[in-house]
C-alpha cells in the first residue's frame, strides 16, 4: 500500500513552501501520495498546529515539524511497508 504523506501548512508560510519543495524532492526517490492540508480550513487543526507548521505526517503519524530533512523523510518512507 502506498504511504500517504500529509503536509500541514497555510498559505503565505515560507517554511511550508520550503517543506513542500523537500517533500516533492523525496517523491523522486520513493512512491507516496501527497496530501496537503491548509490548517486554516479547520479550527481544531489550526489551534493544534499554528506554531508548529509545517508538520509532515506519514500515514497519520507525525514525522517532523518546522523543518523537513530530505534524507530522513526518504529513509522513513523507504521503511514503510508498501
Amino acid at each position: 500500500m502506498t504511504p500517504v504523506v500529509t503536509l500541514y501548512g497555510r498559505p503565505g508560510c515560507h517554511l511550508c513552501e520550503e517543506a513542500l519543495v523537500v517533500v516533492e524532492e523525496a517523491a523522486r526517490s520513493v512512491d507516496f501520495t501527497l496530501r496537503e492540508v491548509d490548517i486554516e480550513s479547520d479550527d481544531e487543526i489550526f489551534k493544534a498546529m499554528l506554531e508548529r507548521i509545517p508538520v509532515v505526517a506519514i500515514d497519520d503519524v507525525e514525522h517532523c515539524e518546522l523543518f523537513v530533512d530530505l534524507a530522513a523523510l526518504v529513509a522513513a518512507l523507504s521503511s514503510t511497508p508498501q
